[in-house]
């Protein structure tokens, strides 16, 4: 007989004669060496990233994309027995389900808010999984890339959406100008007097030349 101490975040598979007997949970147990195997399972929470894969949007425009998952072990003896790779059939159940979500998007949505391809995602790959005894705990699109031209595009549109605000703000600043230009000259007008006084008041500033013009007013120089 041998003995093994099985810790707090893993359990261990007992299989004797090629059969299995139970999962040992943590603490001390003892087993026959020479007629058992024990495989030992991770219990704890665990990452897995799946890599760009290059995709198509509803409209037709090639994509990249990767999504990270966070998932654990429920049933020891289901992922070590339904399947020959359960990590392997969790990659391609996200590569699957991710490839439906952009396929029904199209990109302009893709573009302006890439969350929405991680909606219902964990729900469409934790339906692959069943029998595994695997829990989906999230399902995230990590990064989404576009091809060079597209980079290039959109940062062109990016660019050229400022230069009409600012623009558009130039223009704004310059109608103002002229609204307070055509103000004063009306209250002018009205009040030629305004006139008058402002010369008066320029000219008691040192240094300032009033010229007398033909109609008999005063310029400030």
């Amino acid at each position: 007989m041998a003995s093994v101490t099985v810790m707090d975040w893993e359990r261990k598979v007992q299989f004797t004669d090629g059969r299995f007997v139970k999962v040992l949970t943590p603490g001390r147990h003892r087993y026959n060496r020479r007629r058992s195997r024990l495989l030992t399972v991770d219990m704890r929470q665990r990452s897995t990233l799946v890599p760009g894969q290059e995709l198509l949007t509803a409209d037709g425009i090639t994509v990249k994309v990767s999504v990270l998952l966070a998932w654990r072990v429920t049933d020891p003896l289901a992922f070590l027995t339904a399947s020959a790779g359960a990590e392997y059939d969790l990659y391609n159940a996200a590569q699957l389900a991710v490839r439906d979500s952009v396929a029904a998007t199209a990109f302009d949505d893709v573009l302006a808010d890439r969350g929405r391809l991680s909606t219902g995602l964990t729900e469409a790959t934790a339906a692959r999984l069943d029998g595994l005894g695997i829990e989906l705990i999230s399902t995230a699109v990590k990064d989404l890339m576009l091809p060079g031209e597209l980079r290039r595009a959109a940062t062109e549109t990016l660019l050229a959406r400022e230069r009409g605000k600012a623009e558009l703000e130039h223009a704004r600043a310059e109608a103002a100008s002229l609204r307070t230009l055509a103000n004063a000259a009306k209250l002018l007008q009205d009040h030629p007097v305004l006139l008058q006084l402002r010369t008066i008041q320029a000219a008691s500033s040192p240094g300032t030349t009033i010229v007398l013009t033909p109609d008999a007013s005063y310029v400030p120089r």
